[in-house]
């Protein structure tokens, strides 16, 4: 089971500001990019989580800018399991130019909640194969 993944991303015109660069909220969205990439490479799918009245909210977010990326470049994003204690999920993220050069860094927290009522649920007892995978690696990291 891989630990990281690894997504590339080819910047898109609108995905920059006037100064050519991309703008800083963008990253969030390539974060989403690579967490799905993350799970799908694992054998889950957040869309079937979906399916079953589950949604995974940010509950915090960390980005720290090292380097613009621009229009044209082309990047890839690294993605792990920074943490995961059964009920809080943290990826990790790194942000890496075409040569390698890391340009953003970041972790979002997630936890699962029922979509109708945003009812907190244990990944653990929802979803126990998700579950098992998540410790194994955590477990593997130690």
């Amino acid at each position: 089971m891989s630990q990281k993944t690894q997504t590339p991303i080819e910047v898109r015109y609108q995905e920059t500001d006037q100064m050519g660069v991309v703008y800083h909220a963008n990253y969030l969205i390539w974060f989403e990019i690579g967490r799905t990439h993350f799970i799908k490479n694992l054998g889950f799918d957040y869309a079937d989580m979906e399916r079953n009245g589950i949604v995974s909210p940010v509950v915090d977010v960390h980005v720290s800018y090292i380097k613009p990326i621009r229009y044209g470049e082309k990047a890839y994003i690294e993605t792990w399991l920074q943490s995961y204690n059964g009920i809080r999920t943290t990826y990790g993220y790194t942000v890496f130019t075409e040569d390698g050069t890391a340009a953003v860094t970041g972790e979002t927290e997630h936890v699962i909640v029922k979509k109708d009522t945003f009812r907190p649920l244990s990944l653990r007892k929802a979803y126990p194969e998700w579950h098992k995978a998540y410790k194994e690696i955590i477990k593997d990291e130690s």
